[in-house]
């Protein structure tokens, strides 16, 4: 795991504006996905730019710089069309409504992260099964050993895409308003709203007659789930 080795910025991950807000440690990358469930995948399908929102995985171990895994249908235009060009995912988080006195200093507090790179299309029934693995892992840990594994038919409709994490960036930022030293005395209220994602207790299918199981209730106790009482 190259978690030490720092991001190498080039001409489309190098911060153009702001540069105090761009991370250099890699590991700030990973805490940005770690810490996601979402991404948006940027392809170009037809001439035309397409983005669309869908879950990830990550192995750290895998290639020189980490792996990022997507998934979607063998027949969906953003998989066909990704392995042949480079590609553009972004993770971002919001962590705060940042309300200053004038409009002007609005901002958001955030950490966010780009990947830049030309996708590898799975093909071995293994290495797909890694990533599928790695992609429910990553919304619940311990979810892919306690289900049944994909079938080979189900496996062969799926398309699993690989992205190496070399070429990445990750901006944030943290903190207060920062008010114009002029508008210090003006009567407006100036502070933050902090945002965070929050999970509600799980909900037990109908169909089912089940205790929630224990990887299930800790990953909603993760994300703040408050137990209800009955």
């Amino acid at each position: 795991m190259t978690i030490t080795t720092p991001l190498s910025p080039t001409d489309r991950t190098r911060l153009r504006r702001e540069k105090d807000r761009a991370a250099t440690d890699r590991a700030a990358l990973h805490d940005v996905l770690r810490d996601g469930m979402f991404c948006h995948l940027g392809v170009v399908v037809d001439g035309a730019p397409l983005v669309l929102p869908t879950a990830y995985g990550v192995d750290l171990d895998a290639g020189d710089d980490g792996t990022l895994y997507l998934h979607g249908s063998v027949a969906a235009r953003s998989v066909v069309a990704s392995p042949d060009q480079t590609i553009c995912v972004t993770v971002t988080h919001a962590d705060g409504l940042v309300l200053a006195r004038s409009a002007f200093h609005h901002s958001v507090n955030y950490r966010s992260a780009v990947i830049f790179g030309v996708p590898t299309l799975l093909t071995d029934p293994d290495e797909k099964l890694h990533g599928l693995n790695r992609i429910v892992d990553h919304l619940v840990p311990g979810r892919s050993s306690s289900v049944r594994p994909p079938s080979r038919k189900e496996l062969a409709k799926t398309s699993v895409l690989a992205l190496p994490l070399t070429e990445s960036s990750v901006k944030s930022r943290a903190g207060a308003a920062n008010d114009d030293e002029a508008d210090l005395d003006l009567p407006y209220w100036t502070g933050v709203i902090p945002l965070r994602v929050v999970a509600e207790e799980p909900i037990t299918n109908p169909d089912c007659d089940l205790l929630v199981p224990a990887h299930i209730r800790t990953r909603a106790n993760q994300l703040g789930a408050v137990p209800t009482h009955t």
